[in-house]
């Protein structure tokens, strides 16, 4: 490969990696211990979702056609289908799926009775709602330890998360061009359950916890094409819109996090790990796509406890 080559790849790789579009945030930054009724915790994460999927489609489609298909949809000149134009819809619909971006949220749990809390989450364009149980260990607080808690204490919860969110290309210059010629337009739900364990830190995590865990997901994407000015590959008649497609996959993960301070404020570093097959998505053309590849998220968020004033 050429070293010109390897640069304008790397270049419109950066150009993705630094677009806003939004994803329903993945990253499990949350312990084994659930917030204790009657507080609150305030929380800021950011993130970077680094998924090998569109990595590749990415790479091998911007390379082909982007030049190419940007400059004439940019122009209003007639394309024809060609492999290149699958090319760019792969891509995008990888993009769709998991994107390779940084990321940012902000979320607010409350205890709302002993074991069980709830929250909602904030991402910038995805809304999330969730609540946890804790299965294991004592319910007190730091102002009010449980009999028997102290540092080593294991805790551990189950959680469900829906997120909700309208999905699309990223605002860069030639993927902006490529979309007018798509008009790739698309919502996402996802679930989310995490099985977490933690070690606490302190008496009833006073200073902080270890936890880690296994989580699952499922997604759920609608998703439709209206081209502009696309025309079948003979180029005799404008290609029509595809309207109502969706699809839906499973992701398997791992994560880990630790939460560092001391009673009110927290430090929280964090990696999950996800593994998916994204299923049969279908082209333009009438033809489909599929792909599937693992998805790495860290990150790094503050958190505020604000105990209970009673």
């Amino acid at each position: 490969m050429s070293s010109s080559s390897t640069a304008a790849r790397l270049a419109a790789l950066s150009l993705l990696a630094a677009s806003a579009a939004c994803t329903a945030p993945r990253n499990i930054t949350t312990s084994g211990k659930v917030t204790p009724q009657g507080e609150f915790r305030v929380a800021y994460n950011q993130s970077f979702n680094v998924a090998t999927a569109p990595l590749a489609k990415a790479g091998s489609a911007v390379k082909s056609a982007a030049s190419q298909l940007g400059t004439q949809a940019a122009e209003g000149q007639k394309v024809n289908y060609s492999d290149a134009v699958s090319q760019v819809q792969t891509a995008a619909l990888a993009y769709l799926v998991d994107p390779v971006q940084p990321a940012s949220d902000l979320s607010i749990r409350y205890g709302i009775v002993p074991r069980l809390d709830a929250g909602y989450k904030y991402a910038f364009g995805s809304h999330v709602f969730d609540a946890a149980y804790q299965l294991l260990g004592p319910t007190g607080s730091v102002e009010n330890p449980a009999r028997g808690a102290a540092g080593g204490t294991t805790y551990a919860s189950i959680g469900l998360q829906y997120a909700i969110q309208r999905a699309g290309l990223p605002k860069t210059p030639f993927l902006t061009d490529l979309n007018n010629l798509l008009g790739l337009s698309a919502t996402r739900h996802d679930l989310i359950i995490p099985l977490t364990v933690s070690q606490s830190l302190g008496a009833e995590e006073s200073i902080g916890a270890i936890s880690y865990g296994a989580v699952y997901a499922h997604s759920w994407v609608s998703y439709g094409f209206r081209p502009s000015n696309l025309y079948n590959r003979a180029g005799t008649a404008v290609l029509p819109t595809l309207e109502g497609q969706s699809g839906n996959f499973s992701s398997y993960g791992l994560f880990f996090n630790a939460k560092i301070g001391y009673k009110y404020v927290y430090i929280v570093p964090a990696l999950s790990f996800y593994y998916q097959n994204y299923g049969t998505f279908t082209l333009l053309d009438g033809s489909s796509t599929s792909f599937s590849g693992a998805t790495f998220i860290p990150s790094l968020g503050v958190q505020f406890r604000i105990p209970s004033f009673k």
